[in-house]
């Protein structure tokens, strides 16, 4: 064999060594890239959003934003003179060292757009103006292992988030009824917000319900810390909260499963059938998938074939194939086999926006017949 045959053999043997120990190391080399450099230092936060500055939003309903896209077929209510408002709390975007991200990251602001307000926030606008702040999030890592650094990470992007609440309640005008929408660590902060800012309150009046997917709400824990905002049990449920994490019947557990400091059942809403109890739903009352990210952004119907809540998990059946990127594989196979958390929002859109449209039709059918 020729030398420079050999050498052209020994880089194409080197690379695939590198792949191959790359694949079966993804996990710690993502943990790796994402895990602090540093203690977390109360003194030195990254610059809080001023959200009377259109840029500290993601989304907002009087400009062309994120928030606009929508579904083949499923056009978007003109958001100027929308009914009902949705406040949504995005996931996270942010992917490096630092325990919060900044919001003049470029980087980061385009893919909240992109990988969250555009693909998530977008189910509410069939029904209500969007409403979506951008805010100093916490390092993923801090939602994973529980750490005092990472709690500290989590309460300033929670005081983001509360700040932006009490801004979207001045936009908006006192009175207008509202959907509380988040995904992953949004989801985790819009929690917080129902317990501390909503429960208890005129808020939760106005409140036609909190889809809060991807976290780690508990029956229990809505009971004890807002008992006036219980689980949604039936479509048209007013004032309550729908709830999911979707896996695969062969998922295991990895070490990116979010940490819960409530170990007790999650609340589990099936989505097909917006009950939440354990009967399985047929894949026919799948409404479609859809994938705003992609070429093709008609709904997908039946995509994701039979739905069943099983111990506080929904359990998805013969899932059909899904239009992913090569970032978004990574992150489905660091997330681990059968995990659909990444795409718990798309695998059910149509379901979302017809369901969010049919309790705010509710809402205002139930607010116009009560006597004054």
């Amino acid at each position: 064999m020729k030398r420079s045959a050999k050498i052209a053999l020994g880089v194409a043997l080197g690379i695939a060594a590198v792949a191959v120990i790359a694949a079966l190391n993804l996990g710690a080399l993502v943990r790796l890239a994402m895990s602090p450099g540093a203690p977390f230092d109360a003194e030195a936060p990254p610059p809080a959003p001023d959200y009377s500055d259109p840029r500290s939003w993601s989304a907002l309903p009087e400009r062309e934003d994120a928030g606009d896209p929508a579904p083949s077929g499923a056009p978007a209510v003109d958001q100027r003179h929308a009914t009902a408002d949705v406040f949504y709390v995005h996931s996270t975007s942010y992917v490096g060292r630092s325990w919060n991200a900044r919001m003049d990251d470029a980087t980061v602001n385009d893919a909240t757009d992109r990988g969250a307000t555009g693909i998530q926030a977008t189910a509410f606008n069939g029904c209500c103006a969007v409403y979506a702040p951008r805010y100093r999030q916490a390092n993923g890592m801090a939602f994973t292992r529980s750490s005092a650094d990472g709690d500290r990470a989590i309460d300033v992007a929670y005081s983001d988030v509360r700040r932006a609440f009490d801004a979207f309640n001045a936009r908006r005008g006192a009175g207008r009824p509202f959907v509380l929408a988040a995904h992953s660590q949004g989801t985790v902060m819009a929690e917080r917000l129902l317990h501390e800012a909503i429960s208890g309150t005129a808020l939760r009046d106005q409140l036609v319900a909190a889809y809060l997917i991807g976290g780690a709400i508990t029956v229990d824990g809505l009971r004890e810390r807002a008992p006036d905002i219980p689980p949604c049990h039936a479509p048209g449920d007013l004032r309550c909260v729908v709830a999911w994490n979707a896996r695969g019947p062969v998922y295991a557990p990895t070490e990116f499963e979010m940490h819960r400091s409530d170990p007790r059942q999650r609340l589990c809403t099936n989505p097909l059938s917006w009950r939440a109890d354990g009967a399985r739903a047929p894949a026919d009352l799948n409404r479609g998938a859809v994938f705003l990210e992609s070429d093709d952004t008609a709904p997908r119907a039946r995509l994701a074939g039979d739905a069943q809540c099983v111990e506080g998990t929904l359990v998805l059946h013969d899932l059909g194939a899904t239009p992913r990127d090569l970032p978004s594989r990574i992150l489905d196979r660091v997330l681990g086999k059968e995990n659909y958390h990444a795409i718990e929002y798309q695998l059910f859109f149509m379901n979302l926006r017809e369901n969010a449209a049919f309790r705010v039709a509710a809402f205002l059918s139930a607010s116009a017949e009560r006597p004054r």
